[in-house]
């Protein structure tokens, strides 16, 4: 156990996704390596932690705060006053990276910024461009979830980074699955059944995936269901409205355990326009379902092999989205790719993954 070094995980918002089930996981698994670990955050939703963590948070701002930015804000002055505070501090940034870079520079803190997804997505003109790469250079060590991750940083950033894959605990999904579902998602006999699991916001793009059911209703008796909550839900809502999708399409709120939906389905679908390495993927694997993912950047090629162990469609496109469920239904061999997807999980080995975390952090002390 390192007595010595102190270590600050900071994670401005705790929403629920792929991003926070790795959270929870690495940050336990390095409580038991460090003797001291605090966990800076705005958010209230800790209760995953162990116990030998210690938690900073303002607990009385959490009724009122609900942005991002504000979260970010006051998230940063707490970890000021804590790199203040301790010496010999190293920094596990999860979110928010630019900010913890900064102050890790002017505090001269050693930062490890873990990047969650492709800054292709945002980073769309030179001025942000140039900005990402002269603060992200100062970090010391950059973690990324793909090997196209770590190319993509390469050669458009010129920004060094280390690979690490997510750590699949696979047990805890398998026996998490076989909990009971009160009520009954898919409805219809003998329907093709997808799954989404996601945050509604743009970047997950489940518009795209809307537009297809859309498309596919009348060809097809087919049942779409939607996990997850965001901006978007109103759009999406009424997207289903104007279209008559009441009877095919169902959204339906976060789950903290959503593995049981996702047995009860028949295909993953996976629209978003930019990832890292989408972990609600891997999951879906390991419960043997089949997989269609848009191609966009960056894990899912990855992941599925360039379309070895499931399908990809082009990323923003309904009517290729729509071909490629089609031709899932017309498909002999679909237990082979389901098969071939299932082996690959070995790479997200859970024991070996988190090691290789605690090893970029003793780089660091």
């Amino acid at each position: 156990m390192y007595k010595d070094t102190k270590l600050i995980i900071f994670i401005p918002s705790i929403e629920g996704g792929g991003v926070e089930k790795n959270l929870f996981i690495i940050s336990n698994y390095l409580s038991l390596k460090f003797k001291k670990i605090i966990f800076v955050t705005s958010s209230l939703s800790t209760k995953k932690l162990n116990k030998r963590i210690r938690i900073v948070n303002i607990n009385f701002l959490n009724n009122w705060i609900s942005s991002r930015l504000f979260k970010i804000f006051i998230s940063s002055l707490l970890l000021i006053f804590f790199v203040k505070k301790n010496n010999n501090t190293v920094i596990l940034s999860f979110q928010a990276n630019i900010f913890a870079i900064l102050i890790s520079y002017f505090f001269k803190s050693k930062i490890i910024a873990r990047l969650n997804s492709s800054p292709t997505g945002w980073v769309k003109n030179n001025f942000k461009k140039t900005l990402f790469k002269k603060i992200y250079s100062l970090a010391d060590t950059i973690i990324v979830n793909s090997k196209d991750f770590k190319q993509e940083l390469k050669s458009n950033f010129k920004l060094n980074s280390s690979c690490i894959y997510n750590p699949l605990d696979k047990k805890n999904i398998i026996k998490k699955s076989k909990e009971k579902i009160n009520t009954k998602i898919f409805l219809k006999k003998d329907s093709i059944k997808i799954i989404n699991i996601g945050r509604l916001v743009d970047q997950k793009d489940q518009i795209t995936l809307l537009k297809s059911i859309n498309f596919l209703k009348k060809k097809l008796n087919i049942e779409l269901v939607i996990i997850g909550q965001g901006e978007n839900k109103k759009i999406l809502e009424n997207y289903i409205q104007q279209n008559s999708l009441q009877q095919y399409v169902k959204i339906i709120n976060f789950r903290e355990n959503p593995y049981p939906f996702i047995k009860a389905s028949d295909i993953f679908v996976l629209s978003s326009k930019y990832e890292g390495l989408p972990n609600v993927i891997l999951e879906a694997m390991v419960l043997k379902k089949f997989i269609i993912s848009s191609d966009c950047p960056t894990g899912p090629k990855e992941i599925l092999e360039n379309g070895k162990n499931g399908i990809l469609f082009k990323t923003g496109s309904y009517k290729d989205l729509s071909k490629k469920i089609l031709y899932y239904k017309k498909m002999k061999f679909k237990k082979n790719k389901i098969k071939k997807a299932f082996k690959s999980l070995h790479k997200y080995d859970y024991d070996k993954n988190l090691k290789l975390y605690l090893n970029e952090i003793k780089k660091s002390i």
